[in-house]
């Protein structure tokens, strides 16, 4: 009987984790190809709810300073996407980045600067900069490119996962995610190479020369991002950033590989 139980609640959260994985993925879809104010908007529901986790994972209890850590993130990530968006001038915006953490500190309840520069820098740079870049890439190439980049770190994800799930032996890095195996990281990188330069051969708006490279920094940056938000987590002692997303748990846990490969591939195209 116990060995029934604990099927049944092995397939109810691998429903639930299939369903509610299937809305982000369609959300995400309708936002980068509906409009850029959509995507924008996704942008700002990464940035609040993220810097919110952020303070989590950096044990901020006291509601005023998670107050002014929202107010800076979102209020920088705000400003500078209407400038992306022709709304408003920005050039000059990103040069009063250095101050905000001196500002937070002068109305912040603690006298400890390093943790507020951490969590100010922390949620302005891992959060508000690359969302901003989100909505550029989306406005300066186009909402097909963004989405691209999306699908190779899914697609990197789950080749990852189940080729480490067949073949891992060897960890890549067990002292921040056991679970992760060089194997797995191999896997996802050679099936997300090939189908990325299938699908280049098929896209006319896709050369192979953008399609290599965005393949490798995708599978790279992401799987580094991913390492990176496991080792704040570690760091904090918590399983998940948070419940937002039903059985995948936060914005962090979801859009971590996003965060850190999107700013990479910005500048890639850039160059090309």
């Amino acid at each position: 009987m116990g060995g029934f139980f604990y099927l049944c609640i092995t397939m109810k959260e691998l429903l639930v984790r299939t369903l509610s994985g299937a809305v982000l993925v369609a959300l995400i879809i309708v936002c980068i190809m509906v409009s850029p104010w959509t995507c924008a908007a996704l942008g700002l529901l990464i940035v609040a709810v993220g810097t919110f986790e952020m303070s989590r994972l950096q044990h901020i209890d006291d509601p005023r300073q998670v107050f002014l850590g929202e107010l800076l993130a979102v209020g920088t990530y705000v400003l500078v996407a209407l400038g992306v968006l022709n709304v408003m001038p920005y050039n000059g915006l990103m040069l009063l980045l250095p101050m905000l953490p001196f500002l937070f500190a002068l109305f912040s309840t603690t006298t400890d600067f390093k943790s507020i520069a951490a969590f100010t820098f922390g949620s302005i740079a891992y959060l508000s900069v690359p969302c901003v870049l989100m909505v550029w890439m989306h406005e300066l190439f186009s909402p097909k490119m963004l989405l691209l980049v999306f699908v190779l770190l899914w697609a990197n994800d789950t080749f990852a996962y189940l080729t480490g799930k067949l073949l891992g032996k060897h960890k890549l890095s067990p002292r921040i995610s056991p679970g992760k195996t060089i194997e797995g990281s191999l896997g996802g990188l050679l099936f997300t190479m090939v189908g990325v330069i299938v699908f280049s051969r098929c896209a006319d708006w896709l050369t192979l020369k953008a399609a290599v490279g965005m393949g490798l920094i995708a599978v790279v940056f992401g799987t580094l991002g991913d390492l990176c938000e496991s080792m704040l987590k570690r760091q904090a002692g918590v399983k998940d950033s948070g419940r937002l997303i039903p059985g995948h748990g936060g914005i962090l846990d979801r859009f971590d590989s996003v965060l850190f490969a999107v700013p990479f591939v910005f500048v890639y195209l850039l160059l090309l």
